[in-house]
């Protein structure tokens, strides 16, 4: 069931760990500090409870890859959708910079990810029903 190296799970352990520790120290004082704008509010909660379900993926690193493919699939289309136009129409500012940046870091979760595993949990493995089976029925008895 569980093919993944001990070496593979303990890098994952380390990338959940940079991603939580990191979100902890960059996004929880703001949520401590002065009230922030509708929006980056919205992201800083979010990002918050990514931190939360990172420190989750320590101890279970398999049962949380899908946090992991969430952060690689968002960070890959913000940079294909915003920074890559932004870059080639030669308006890329600060904060685009910035994020471009901290999306870099992120390179480490291609790395680690155990894509076979992944490739046989969520591509080409069965799903999970979508309904409960119906109960046998038992055949009558035969009357003699």
């Amino acid at each position: 069931m569980n093919d993944v190296s001990l070496f593979r799970m303990n890098l994952l352990r380390a990338v959940y760990l940079l991603i939580g520790v990191g979100l902890a120290l960059n996004v929880w004082p703001q949520l401590a500090g002065p009230p922030v704008e509708l929006m980056q509010g919205l992201v800083n909660c979010m990002l918050a409870v990514v931190a939360v379900l990172a420190f989750v993926g320590v101890k279970y690193p398999l049962r949380m890859l899908p946090l992991l493919l969430w952060e690689l699939l968002w960070k890959s289309l913000w940079v294909l959708l915003v920074a890559l136009p932004a870059w080639r129409a030669g308006t890329m500012d600060d904060g685009i910079a910035a994020t471009l940046f901290a999306c870099a870091v992120g390179i480490v979760v291609p790395l680690a990810l155990p894509w076979s595993y992944v490739w046989a949990r969520y591509v080409t493995g069965q799903g999970e029903p979508w309904r409960r089976a119906k109960p046998a029925v038992a055949a009558p008895h035969a009357v003699q």
